[in-house]
């Protein structure tokens, strides 16, 4: 029998802990055509997109990681993401 000893603690998310100063790229909310779908909202892994009117959204930055999967999912192409200061492309 084997037995696994490792540390104690338990899973986190987003929201939990602070991931802005890894991230390569950010969302921007453009709020010109938003439609109010709601799918950036609900795509979010880390539940930082928040809503503040009925068809406008905007995103926690301190705890994006920058997946980019909001801005994938806007049917109207309302997202963009952003290159953090000071990193660069390849």
């Amino acid at each position: 029998m084997r037995v696994f000893v490792g540390r104690k603690g338990r899973p986190g998310n987003s929201l939990e802990n602070y991931t802005r100063a890894w991230r390569g790229k950010h969302p921007v909310y453009k709020q010109q055509d938003c439609i109010g779908c709601q799918r950036c909202f609900l795509s979010c892994p880390e539940g930082t997109v928040y809503q503040m009117d009925k068809k406008k959204f905007d995103v926690n930055l301190d705890y994006c990681k920058g997946c980019g999967i909001c801005a994938h999912e806007c049917p109207v192409d309302d997202i963009d993401m952003v290159l953090e200061e000071g990193c660069e492309t390849t």
